[in-house]
């Protein structure tokens, strides 16, 4: 990985009404005293207190004036749209020019379970119980002294300054995985230690040496609170509820880590007390500043699932781009969902994921 120093930064803030957005522009400069070294724009944004979707405006290093300039002229745009300097502390994203390789590295990923298998997974012994962070997906690895973050893709991205920083306070190479909320990374899984790869070993022992590998009192790296016990769960699952979090995880203590997801069922399971889903920008619709959204039906079709609203302030996303939308459910005649909200973008989930049976349908009467 490329060395890089960022020589200068900017951390704007934009607040009107609902909207509370930060945008992030940095000036790097990549294999500084080398004979190679020059200069990279990048750039963060998204709402405060949210894991920044990240990019560059320099897909090549320039010159320093040339980074000046470009710098100064991102961040005369954004003035002129009413962000203003922050007076805030931000949380800040160290970038890289490898940002978006394949690390060749894959996340397991959880199936749902359905309302009536919860009572057995809450009174057995054979599955922990953890709440489910609404963040993103994202493994850091340590390796060699460099530090980088990994999506649910597999690709290579930025990550906040506070969880970097925090992961280097491990004195020794690891690869954790987690959610980031924010500038927090919440850790579930322990991979690899000094090299050694854990993913064949029970659940509950990654987890235990996860505890013993995080240092105490870091804010931005925290292990995820864990129940075994069925008391525990049930009482916890309660709580969870009541407080409106997105939902809960279900783990098979004895199971190894497989990377990707089962085709049914498996070792890691969710439940959500909200609905989500990702779909596909269809059209925009800017007379009502809104976009159509669509589905992958089981034939491979695109098929509609209805529109959602595009708060103020915040950027229309293009056709074809994945975002995030939060429901109540959906009719099973249209396929549309009810109540959307508007999530934002999500550029680590692939258009082929964006399929129908993700959707949760309104229950249907039972016939008299």
């Amino acid at each position: 990985m490329t060395p890089t120093t960022i020589i200068q930064s900017t951390t704007l803030h934009f607040c009107e009404g609902s909207s509370d957005k930060v945008y992030q522009a940095a000036i790097e400069e990549q294999s500084p005293g080398s004979d190679t070294s020059g200069y990279v724009v990048t750039f963060a944004y998204g709402r405060r207190g949210t894991t920044l979707q990240t990019g560059t405006k320099t897909p090549q290093p320039v010159s320093r004036e040339a980074a000046i300039k470009i710098h100064d002229k991102l961040v005369a745009s954004k003035w002129a749209k009413g962000y203003r300097i922050s007076n805030q502390s931000g949380t800040t994203y160290h970038q890289s020019p490898d940002d978006g390789r394949d690390t060749g590295i894959r996340p397991q990923l959880l199936n749902p379970v359905e309302e009536s298998e919860l009572s057995r997974l809450l009174t057995d012994r054979t599955h922990c119980l953890q709440e489910k962070h609404d963040g993103r997906r994202l493994m850091v690895r340590k390796q060699a002294g460099e530090i980088i973050g990994i999506n649910r893709r597999g690709l290579s991205v930025a990550i906040p300054d506070t969880i970097r920083e925090a992961v280097g306070h491990i004195p020794f190479d690891v690869l954790i995985d987690g959610e980031a909320v924010g500038d927090t990374l919440h850790a579930f899984d322990l991979l690899e230690v000094k090299g050694t790869d854990f993913r064949q070993r029970r659940y509950i022992d990654r987890f235990a040496a996860l505890i013993m590998t995080i240092p105490p009192n870091l804010p931005a790296l925290r292990w995820v609170s864990t129940s075994v016990d069925p008391n525990d769960k049930v009482e916890i699952y309660e709580e969870l509820r009541s407080a409106g979090v997105e939902g809960v995880v279900f783990k098979d203590i004895n199971a190894p880590y497989s990377p990707g997801r089962p085709a049914s069922g498996g070792p890691q399971l969710k439940f959500k007390f909200v609905e989500t889903a990702s779909f596909l920008v269809a059209a925009t619709n800017r007379s009502r500043r809104s976009v159509a959204l669509e589905l992958i039906n089981d034939a491979g079709q695109r098929v509609p699932a209805g529109n959602v609203t595009i708060p103020p302030n915040t950027a229309i996303p293009q056709m074809g781009t994945v975002v995030e939308v939060r429901y109540l459910y959906a009719f099973p005649e249209s396929g549309a969902i009810y109540q959307p909200v508007y999530l934002g973008p999500r550029d680590d989930i692939p258009a082929e994921d964006c399929t129908v049976d993700q959707l949760k349908f309104k229950p249907q009467p039972a016939e008299q």
